[in-house]
């Protein structure tokens, strides 16, 4: 399968750079069409660019996946600062990100309100990105397993497949501290990840592990090149045109 090269913006940009940012990405992309023979790219900006970023995506006829970086675990409703995934859905993405570690940190997320946000987007027509992984004291400890294993049974809703499901093994202790698991230890959790996988999903083997552990230029290769990691959920790499389309590049 191709890889897919996902950039997590975060809260980062404006109208004005996020413009640029996709319209270098673009033209990148249409200037080298060798990527996209090796790799899907995506983007997931902050919800208010949504719109713009979605027409400029559209003008390059599609060449971009959109998707946004959470949803509400209900359609609609007294649920104020909510956006709901039909919501994502009419103005463009078709994916989103659920259970991204600085949410599961920062806003108490649990796997269980995970699974409920990934069944409404699925039911909504979405592709999920569930992210999983351990904190360095659970690595140290040994149970980075244990602690993936469990968010894997506990975030994964029963709607899910191998088409509307993508897993992203993200070891929180490199989640922008600049350290990255060696591609050994990557892919031993990928190769973990995708026996999990293979439990609770029919053609699982068909089902993308992206890496999202500060992955960039200098690292991707190596990454990239293990069996069980396919592709990239990219954090600061992804807000330098440069530094994406090389990560891209690292797939060839």
């Amino acid at each position: 399968m191709k890889k897919l090269i996902a950039g997590n913006w975060k809260m980062n940009g404006s109208i004005q750079k996020n413009a640029l940012l996709i319209q270098g990405i673009i033209k990148g992309i249409e200037a080298e069409p060798n990527l996209l023979s090796a790799c899907d790219f995506a983007v997931f900006p902050p919800f208010v660019f949504i719109p713009s970023i979605n027409k400029e995506i559209k003008n390059a006829a599609g060449k971009i996946i959109l998707g946004a970086q959470d949803c509400s675990a209900f359609d609609a409703g007294a649920y104020t600062g909510e956006v709901s995934p039909l919501m994502l859905k009419e103005t463009g993405c078709t994916h989103v990100i659920l259970g991204h570690s600085e949410r599961r940190q920062y806003h108490g997320e649990t796997d269980e309100l995970i699974s409920r946000k990934a069944q409404a987007a699925n039911k909504a027509g979405l592709i999920t990105v569930i992210c999983v992984g351990e904190t360095l004291e659970e690595r140290e400890a040994g149970e980075a397993q244990k602690i993936v294993g469990r968010q894997l049974s506990s975030s994964i809703p029963e709607t899910a497949t191998a088409e509307n499901t993508i897993i992203a093994y993200e070891p929180v202790w490199a989640i922008g501290t600049g350290k990255t698991a060696t591609p050994d230890d990557a892919q031993a959790m990928h190769g973990f990840i995708r026996k999990k996988l293979n439990e609770q999903l029919e053609d699982s083997q068909k089902l993308r592990i992206l890496y999202g552990g500060s992955m960039k230029p200098e690292n991707a290769k190596d990454l990239l090149a293990a069996p069980d990691i396919d592709g990239g959920l990219i954090g600061g790499a992804s807000l330098q045109v440069a530094d994406f389309l090389s990560i891209g590049r690292a797939a060839l």
